[in-house]
């Protein structure tokens, strides 16, 4: 193994990372977001109230979005142990 394949391989872990938290990330920021207007608007200054509605959507993300999650960890997952054998010899 020489350096390129190490920085190659963690470049492909941290996409594969980044794919599959990124819907839950996504969700949690639009309803932070959107609730963070009305406390601004509304000039609620309660700082608990974000978390079960944060909570509910990355639930409900999780959810939804599962199904292709699992595909693409398992792709990561078949394609690294597919290809273990040339990872060694090099």
């Amino acid at each position: 193994m020489d350096e390129n394949l190490i920085l190659l391989l963690g470049q492909e872990a941290l996409k594969t990372t980044a794919l599959v938290a990124s819907p839950m990330l996504i969700g949690a920021l639009v309803i932070g977001l959107v609730i963070s207007v009305l406390q601004a608007v509304t000039q609620i200054n309660e700082s608990t109230l974000t978390f079960i509605p944060k909570m509910a959507v990355v639930g409900i993300v999780i959810v939804v979005a599962a199904p292709w999650m699992i595909d693409v960890m398992s792709e990561y997952t078949t394609n690294l142990f597919e290809n273990i054998s040339t990872y060694v010899r090099e």
